[in-house]
């Protein structure tokens, strides 16, 4: 039998980005209704006849199942690759969109966002160990700041174009609408995608020793990444980055500034909308300076000290002008960017074969933050509500609102002093055990 022919070389790089491509469509589709709940409180209080703590849950649904699909997402996408997490998790997100917009009341709607949330949790992940093998690694952390890019396209998409079509066809025809192009998403997936270029005859850009780890038990790979610095810092970081940004612009943001800067739904939305883009673009900035100066940790601790000055300034000092207030929204936006080093800083500070898994356990801790953060300031909010209605629709005064957002800036706070404790990987992958 003739020896097997050596792949004749690495893939075009515009067939890699497509590949990749291809499982960022499920994180856009994901981001789209990680925050969609912003644009649409009143109608979700009003047709589910919820309060602000009930609201805060059924958007947090998503988070919860979210967060728990983040260690198996990276222990199966080691194990058994992306394609079938992407294919499958798609499909399963068509069907939780169908089931959210048909839902006749709350509990029906939960479990279409807990579907939601847990299927393209896979999506980030699958994404990064797309970029692991069709890429090479000099492209690791852009193609990671790119994924943060494709995700703000799906958020900004759940702002202004969302209540531009809530508002012309309803919400319950949009959501439908979005888990029918979901649907056609999973047939391309699931015909497209190959686990690594050798599918497409291509050589791989994996780093020789990524080979899938069938060998190491689950609880000891994740005991491994834990046992790293940067691994368990990492987990704990992000979401003090994220949670207060999707806190924020994913849920509170919107009634916030329309009651107390006097913005309409629609311009308060176009002012979440440019926090989302200004992160949009923050994360391939921040991961192509991080690549330019083969540093992590600086950049990222520049990143996270803006971020909390500028949520200070958002938070505590009221009555800015509109004009500050978007320049302090847009800051927030480019410095959150930063978070996206925890994926190569992560990646680097681990043996490669648990690059998936360190990735899940990374995007667990990012999820975390909103997780937690929605439904406790909707409680803050509702336990010191002094009764005050619009429309039926509760107001809250700005004290409440200060008070149920200081959570925001102490999880902040924490994350910048804990980044300050991870060691540097100057960009490399690391060869020795470093701690």
């Amino acid at each position: 039998m003739p020896a097997p022919t050596e792949p004749r070389s690495h893939p075009p790089l515009r067939l890699a980005w497509c590949i990749w491509g291809l499982g960022a469509a499920l994180y856009l589709v994901g981001f789209f209704h990680r925050v969609a709940p912003a644009v649409i409180t009143d109608e979700l209080m009003r047709d589910f006849q919820l309060g602000s703590a009930a609201l805060g849950h059924l958007s947090a649904f998503y988070f919860y199942t979210y967060v728990a699909m983040q260690v198996p997402t990276g222990i199966l996408a080691d194990r058994l690759g992306p394609r079938p997490l992407l294919a499958w998790g798609t499909f399963i997100a068509a069907l939780g969109a169908f089931l959210f917009a048909f839902a006749p009341g709350f509990a029906v709607a939960a479990v279409g966002r807990a579907l939601i949330g847990g299927s393209v949790a896979v999506a980030f992940v699958c994404m990064l160990k797309l970029a692991a093998h069709w890429m090479d690694a000099r492209r690791f952390a852009l193609a990671s700041g790119l994924g943060l890019c494709v995700g703000m396209v799906g958020a900004v998409s759940a702002g202004v174009p969302l209540r531009l079509g809530i508002d012309a066809f309803g919400w319950r025809p949009v959501m439908a609408v979005i888990g029918a192009v979901t649907l056609v998403l999973a047939g391309l997936i699931a015909w497209l995608v190959r686990d690594d270029p050798q599918g497409y005859g291509y050589r791989s850009h994996a780093h020789p020793d990524a080979a899938p780890a069938q060998r190491q038990g689950i609880l000891a790979g994740l005991g491994e990444v834990l046992s790293h610095r940067n691994g368990w810092l990492l987990v704990l970081i992000p979401g003090g980055v994220v949670g207060p940004l999707l806190t924020f612009a994913g849920l509170w943001g919107v009634p916030y500034l329309s009651t107390h800067y006097g913005l309409s739904t629609s311009e308060a939305a176009t002012y979440t909308s440019a926090l989302l883009l200004a992160w949009a673009v923050g994360g391939p900035a921040f991961g192509a300076l991080s690549d330019r100066l083969h540093r992590r940790k600086a950049p990222y601790l520049a990143g996270v000290v803006t971020v909390l000055a500028g949520w200070l300034l958002v938070i505590l000092v009221p009555g800015l002008p509109h004009g500050a207030l978007l320049a302090a929204l847009i800051a927030i936006g480019l410095a959150s960017g930063a978070m996206i080093l925890s994926f190569p800083l992560g990646k680097e500070s681990v043996p490669p074969h648990l690059a998936a898994t360190v990735a899940g356990l990374i995007n667990m801790g990012v999820m975390i933050g909103p997780m937690a953060l929605q439904p406790a300031v909707g409680w803050l909010l509702e336990r010191f509500w002094d009764g005050t209605t619009q429309g039926g629709t509760p107001v809250y005064q700005l004290a409440t609102y200060q008070w149920a957002f200081s959570g925001m800036l102490v999880w902040t706070a924490a994350a910048a002093a804990l980044l300050c404790f991870t060691r540097e990987t100057a960009g490399r992958q690391q060869q020795r055990r470093a701690d």
